[in-house]
């Protein structure tokens, strides 16, 4: 191939009356500028990467199913089994979708902002002060020896199901560097057998909010240990602490209390501030009642509601699409 020769570099001529206008515009201002960086939506992100993790595990579960009922001999049973198989993978679908529009309703409340706070561990308080040199947040006290007592009513029969125990233990866990306290949960059959059994880490920070760390969940049959679903903790994979408890809760406040994608995902929202009046086995509470939503785009419509006193905690609990509530029979303070 041969090479080509250098030629003379051809002049091009600018019409004067383009180097006027191009002068012009220099002069007002008005030349091209680039473009404003579009906000970036982390939040939707978000739920789209959640959505296709969703419906690959579908799938996945869906050819696990199938791989299962080509090993059925008989070819009614297999049928059947294949049909079964194709039913779920429906449901699941349908689920993840669900889940999908639920998170996006999330992102409308809490904007488009990744879910990263920042934690300072110099900004917590230490558990041992709370209850002492320290003022408790007066809707979850955090004191050592503090006791809850409640009880699980079926709204249909008013039967008792299930009894539930929380204890702030004088024990303490070390999560992304700050020190948070214990609190043991046990769920028991009213016959004594356990049900679930949690430890749940909590933190309160400077300003009196407190913040949820992480739990650790073991659900019981009659079998025995059936499942550690839901349990996680903060600054493993991916897990991200919440806000259990506002310092100074307000109508509208919308929140995480929790962040461990597509496994913990909690939310709840402030109703309402005085406007209730609450009667449970262990009394009558009529000041200052903080209402609130608890919400999760896991199980999209499982509103819960839940009533607090100041200076008690949770004293009531309603969940209208289970049928059940939880009512406060007795709080102890350890002294």
């Amino acid at each position: 191939m041969g090479r080509k020769k250098a030629g003379k570099t051809a002049e091009v001529k600018v019409p004067r009356i383009l180097v006027g206008v191009l002068a012009l515009f220099a002069i007002l201002g008005l030349t091209a500028r680039p473009a404003p960086a579009k906000e970036k939506n982390f939040c939707k992100k978000t739920t789209e990467a959640a959505l296709n993790a969703c419906l690959k595990e579908a799938k996945s579960d869906y050819w696990i199913q199938r791989g299962n009922c080509y090993n059925i001999s008989d070819p009614a049973d297999k049928k059947e089994c294949v049909k079964e198989a194709e039913d779920d993978y429906k449901d699941a679908k349908d689920e993840c979708k669900e889940q999908y529009k639920a998170r996006l309703e999330v992102c409308k409340s809490l904007g488009k902002a990744a879910y990263d706070p920042a934690i300072d561990p110099g900004n917590f308080v230490d558990p041992g002060d709370i209850g002492n040199t320290v003022d408790p947040n007066p809707y979850f006290p955090l004191v050592p020896g503090y006791k809850w007592t409640y009880q699980t009513v079926d709204v249909n029969s008013n039967e008792v199901t299930e009894i539930i125990t929380d204890e702030v233990l004088d024990e303490t866990k070390e999560i992304m560097g700050v020190k948070c306290i214990v609190v043991h949960d046990v769920v028991k059959t009213p016959e004594g057998d356990v049900i679930e059994d949690t430890y749940d880490w909590y933190a309160q920070d400077t300003e009196g909010k407190v913040w949820y760390f992480g739990e650790s969940s073991l659900e019981y049959e009659e079998t025995g240990l059936v499942s550690t679903e839901g349990s996680w903790i903060s600054g493993v994979d991916g897990a991200k602490p919440g806000i259990i408890m506002e310092a100074n809760p307000a109508p509208g406040d919308v929140y995480r209390q929790e962040f461990s994608l597509g496994n913990a995902e909690d939310l709840a929202e402030v109703l309402s501030i005085g406007e209730e009046t609450v009667s449970v086995p262990a009394g009558t509470y009529t000041d200052d009642i903080l209402k609130t939503r608890d919400f999760t785009p896991l199980e999209p419509g499982h509103d819960e509601y839940k009533y607090y006193a100041p200076g008690v905690g949770v004293v009531k609990e309603e969940n209208p699409e289970g049928g059940e509530r939880v009512e406060l029979v007795s709080f102890t303070t350890g002294e």
